[in-house]
């Protein structure tokens, strides 16, 4: 248990010690706790012990997932509120009294800091919701705690361990749990998987949210740039961050969405979003697919034969629905030099945009600056154990947003992977929507030599280019998830969460985790 969770052992002993009545179906969707509340079948004061005590069993020992930091010591009592609302006739939503577990880079008020993984923020107690957190609560969500993330998003080291942290130690994957969770938002991935709470909040910069969604085996949805705020989340860049759902089926990822989505004053990016915005499960359909072309990028899906036997057997699925599947055969032709510009663009931001967020932390958090960082790390042992900060020294070393040579990597990468990468792709062929492997199988987390991450990846075009990219499971190779992913052109996050919905209730595809210690151990 970390130090954070130490602080609130009271909250534990308080569920243990509880007599409620008996918990909500642990694997019910959102509409079925919505449910359950509104016949008086169970209460959210109810739900939320349940959750609070899968925690205490699966992450805090049993299993020992370590996928969350820290339980918000007022979880109860902002149950309580919201049942007596629902008593005196008040239901705000479809996420009235429902949990979510939010990424521990994210802004909640109340005395849980915001450590983004690291032990330099362990006292960034800002007191202060996220104006996302501010919609979820304004729907009737009750904010239930903050899941453990890649340290600092994973940008300080190019050899890092995914899903581990200083603060939150090492994430493990429910499925198989000497395999990784990936990252950044291991911790959210985890979480959803196993059942600690009915939704969860990522966030991602390249590929963040989607790689840790498609091998934890849930849903995950990262929105186009603008939709949802970025005020008050721990940055890396603001050309490509945002928050976004992480969830067990498509459906409460929409409904996550739509309680999320909106305009910011304090966040340009956002000037369109209630224009832009809908209700996203609204128009959700099983037979969405139909009549829809989609593109497959034949040389984006890797080698790997048991991939592409269940990519294939993905698309299978989408056929009998009714879509047209278009072969790309040259996907990568005119990208080149992309690689290189979104690293520069993300080397002069994270200086940029950290140095922003730390010069209007609490004075409680003593390093103000990244060059304060730096040298906390090298100060602090347990920092740098198992990984360096290259990336953040290089950071370091970078001029500001008025450099030119940024400006033109921005303008480079911006055009490079939307107008002329995913637009040019959709309009070239004639499809809707792109699809492909959202990435590989989970690998064997390894602390010592850092990730050993094998492609295919398909989150780059879309996080580069800020356009929408949802992973939905496509079943599992030796009980390891997969995930496909489906990507649209800006502002296209309604269609794109149609098709994925609609492939996912004619796929049934998600398993459940079996904490199996490893793949190993259950040969004969």
């Amino acid at each position: 248990m970390t130090q954070t969770k130490l602080l609130f052992a009271s909250l534990a002993a308080l569920v243990a010690a509880s007599a409620a009545a008996a918990p909500p179906n642990p694997d019910a969707d959102v509409a079925g706790l919505a449910e359950a509340q509104a016949k008086g079948a169970t209460s959210a004061e109810e739900i939320v012990r349940h959750y609070l005590k899968r925690i205490a069993d699966i992450d805090d020992s049993g299993p020992k997932l370590n996928a969350v930091i820290a339980t918000l010591p007022d979880a109860i009592e902002q149950a309580r509120r919201l049942d007596a609302e629902r008593k005196a006739g008040k239901v705000r939503g479809p996420l009235h009294g429902i949990p979510v577990l939010v990424k521990d880079n994210i802004e909640v008020a109340g005395p849980v800091p915001t450590t983004a993984g690291s032990l330099a923020l362990k006292d960034n107690v800002t007191n202060r919701d996220a104006p996302i957190i501010a919609r979820l609560r304004g729907a009737g969500a009750i904010i239930l705690g903050k899941t453990n993330l890649s340290e600092w998003a994973n940008i300080r080291s190019g050899s890092s361990t995914s899903g581990w942290s200083a603060t939150g130690g090492l994430t493990r994957n429910p499925h198989v749990l000497d395999r990784n969770s990936c990252g950044s938002s291991a911790g959210s991935g985890a979480a959803a998987a196993a059942r600690l709470a009915p939704l969860t909040i990522g966030t991602e910069t390249d590929g963040s949210i989607v790689c840790p969604s498609s091998v934890n085996g849930i849903v995950g949805f990262k929105p186009t740039l603008g939709l949802v705020s970025r005020s008050h989340i721990v940055p890396i860049s603001h050309s490509q961050d945002t928050a976004g759902p992480m969830t067990r089926t498509v459906r409460d990822a929409a409904l996550l969405l739509t309680a999320m989505a909106g305009r910011d004053p304090a966040d340009t990016a956002t000037s369109e979003a209630d224009r832009r915005k809908t209700d996203y499960a609204a128009h959700l359909r099983a037979d969405a697919l139909k009549g829809m072309r989609l593109g497959v990028a034949r040389d984006r899906i890797g080698d790997n034969p048991a991939i592409k036997a269940r990519f294939e057997a993905a698309l299978d699925v989408l056929r009998k629905q009714g879509a047209e599947i278009v072969d790309i055969a040259d996907s990568r032709k005119g990208f080149e030099g992309l690689g290189e510009a979104e690293f520069e663009v993300l080397m002069v931001e994270l200086k940029a945009d950290l140095n922003a967020y730390l010069a209007e932390a609490p004075s409680t958090v003593k390093a103000r600056t990244l060059e304060q960082i730096i040298a906390f790390n090298k100060a602090e042992p347990s920092e740098l154990r198992w990984f360096g900060q290259e990336l953040f020294d290089l950071a370091q070393s970078k001029n500001g947003l008025d450099d030119p040579a940024y400006k033109e990597a921005l303008a480079r990468s911006k055009r490079l992977a939307g107008p002329e990468g995913i637009d040019r792709l959709l309009r070239e062929n004639k499809v809707d929507l792109l699809v492909a492997p959202t990435t590989g199988v989970a690998w064997k987390t390894d602390l010592v030599n850092g990730d050993q991450y094998s492609g295919p990846s398909a989150s780059a075009l879309p996080a580069i280019a800020g356009y929408p990219h949802l992973t939905v499971p496509m079943g599992v190779i030796e009980g390891l998830p997969l995930g496909i992913s489906f990507i649209g052109t800006a502002w296209d996050d309604e269609r794109v969460l149609q098709a994925g919905y609609a492939y996912e209730q004619a796929s049934n595809a998600r398993v459940e985790p079996t904490f199996k210690p490893s793949i190993e151990a259950t040969l004969p």
